[in-house]
């Protein structure tokens, strides 16, 4: 296992690979990602994480980054690509993809996205 020095680190960015996520493609944005990351020379400023199930099912394959918090949603290779040149390198989030982005105190839903189930009401 690797530990990595994460001093220059400024982003991080969390990949579902949750099963909802997998089959819509978690795997392929996952190595897509990281290798737009590498080709842009960003891998001492980006740092990404696999996560599991993020609770937006939905929206899979959901990518996040931080410390933004935008929610990126439905993305695929080319969205993939295209966010890290675009948010990452330019610092420009592409907006027509995000569900959620910080807001005040909490999240702003965007995009028309489906709100979801309240947390702490039964499902």
């Amino acid at each position: 296992m690797a530990t990595w020095n994460l001093t220059e680190m400024n982003r991080h960015v969390l990949i579902c690979n949750g099963s909802t996520c997998m089959r819509k493609g978690g795997e392929e944005v996952t190595q897509a990602i990281r290798d737009e990351i590498t080709k842009l020379d960003l891998d001492a400023k980006v740092h990404t994480t696999r996560t599991r199930c993020n609770g937006r099912c939905k929206d899979g394959c959901v990518v996040i980054v931080y410390p933004e918090a935008d929610w990126y949603f439905e993305m695929d290779e080319e969205r993939s690509k295209e966010m890290v040149e675009s948010h990452l390198q330019n610092g420009k989030p592409v907006k027509e993809w995000i569900a959620y982005e910080r807001s005040g105190d909490g999240m702003k839903l965007l995009n028309n996205r489906f709100k979801g189930t309240e947390k702490g009401e039964k499902k």
